[in-house]
């Protein structure tokens, strides 16, 4: 459980979702479940025809809710989330995937003991549907435990959006990539801790599966990074960072500890 202060930071937690009354519930039940104060869920409906708003609004006094047209990808609602959002510090986490239940205190306390800080990111584990028992899906641990530019294992201050800007709503599935390219670009402070804090799911309907689509988006995303470093320069492309450069071993008592 998270130490509570009186000057603990406001979190404004952003979930994208379209058509995601299966899984839905269970993503918020993962952020109630971080037992922090004070804590905002913003969910932005990008024109969902299923029983989405329903679930969004059932949690009667813990979620602000907003429609909008579909836009045809995340980052719009992403985007719309931000301009809504009230707190100093953010999270994403996308409508079928799941917080691990320690990650607020985690990453909170490494931004508290490096102000520096601007992103936080932690391991992802992937988990696939297995099946279903009675009526409700069923997901294992696939993989080992990974570092990815998922924006749901990550948390952020605020300012940072000032310095990279918002997502690109021209890139349906890579706007995290291209996002996370910019940072890098403009050497954005960040670590990357060992522990896991964000359990992505994979099942039937994951936009991923439209191989095409994501290696179209991918392609794009990179592009425009090295187009964007060739245009700083006398042609050439400089580089950027690696994640790897970013990895500290672990968070305990207060202190990073690396090898």
């Amino acid at each position: 459980m998270v130490t509570r202060h009186m000057d603990q930071p406001l979190v404004s937690v952003i979930i994208p979702a379209y058509n995601g009354e299966a899984y839905l519930a269970e993503a918020i039940e993962s952020i109630r479940r971080q037992n922090y104060h004070p804590l905002e869920i913003i969910i932005v409906d990008d024109g969902s025809t299923d029983g989405t708003a329903q679930i969004a609004t059932s949690f009667k006094g813990e979620v602000r809710y907003a429609y909008q047209p579909n836009s045809g990808g995340p980052a719009a609602g992403r985007n719309r989330g931000l301009k809504m959002a009230r707190g100093n510090v953010i999270g994403f986490l996308d409508q079928d995937d799941l917080w691990s239940e320690n990650k607020l205190e985690l990453q909170l306390e490494c931004m508290a003991n490096d102000p520096a800080l601007e992103i936080v990111l932690g391991r992802t584990q992937i988990m696939r549907l297995t099946g279903f028992v009675e009526g409700k899906p069923k997901f294992e641990f696939f993989s080992e435990p990974l570092t990815n530019v998922l924006l749901g294992s990550a948390l952020f201050k605020k300012r940072v959006f000032d310095k990279v800007g918002l997502f690109d709503e021209t890139l349906p599935i890579s706007d995290d990539l291209d996002w996370f390219m910019r940072a890098r670009e403009r050497n954005v402070s960040m670590v990357v801790l060992e522990q896991v804090t964000l359990f992505y799911r994979l099942h039937q309907h994951n936009a991923i599966h439209n191989t095409l689509a994501r290696d179209h988006d991918f392609i794009r995303a990179l592009k425009k990074s090295l187009d964007r470093r060739r245009q700083q320069g006398d042609g050439t492309v400089a580089s950027v960072p690696r994640f790897s450069d970013f990895d500290i071993s672990i968070v305990k008592g207060g202190k990073k500890h690396t090898d």
